[in-house]
């Protein structure tokens, strides 16, 4: 059962800082681009539209799945818990314990998720800047 705990655990949490680390990577990637992108030196706006898009979909995708992976090791907390409680008795600090370090999963999710929706919206932004000025540039 512990074996069971310490591979949700560590997993969940591993998949987490994993996806922390690729986010503010994808995250620095798309802001030095964009700084040194000028959109007016692009003939063709699909072309600068596709240059100043690539990669933003994964940091959507980190973001919006981040918390479902939380509430994933939230949940497999909890029934190591009850599970753990069938087997060996009714204690009440056991209990407690196990449900609150289970529910640093759902927060490390939201650790996870809230920084990456924050840096694809304000890239997302760019973005439409960019493409806005290459549109009063090219007419």
């Amino acid at each position: 059962m512990d074996m069971l705990e310490q591979y949700v655990e560590y997993g969940i949490i591993g998949i987490l800082g994993s996806a922390s680390v690729a986010a503010l990577a994808l995250a620095l990637d798309r802001y030095f681009v964009f700084r040194q992108t000028d959109p007016l030196h692009f003939q063709d706006k699909r072309e600068l539209e596709l240059h100043l898009t690539s990669k933003l979909h994964l940091l959507a995708t980190i973001g919006v799945n981040a918390p479902y992976v939380g509430l994933l090791g939230t949940v497999l907390g909890i029934m190591c818990t009850f599970l753990s409680m069938g087997r060996s008795g009714f204690e009440t600090s056991e209990i407690m314990i196990g449900l609150a370090l289970s529910l640093k999963a759902t927060a490390l999710g939201l650790v996870v998720a809230i920084p990456s929706v924050i840096f694809y919206n304000l890239l997302l932004r760019r973005v439409k800047v960019m493409l806005l000025q290459w549109d009063i540039a090219h007419g």
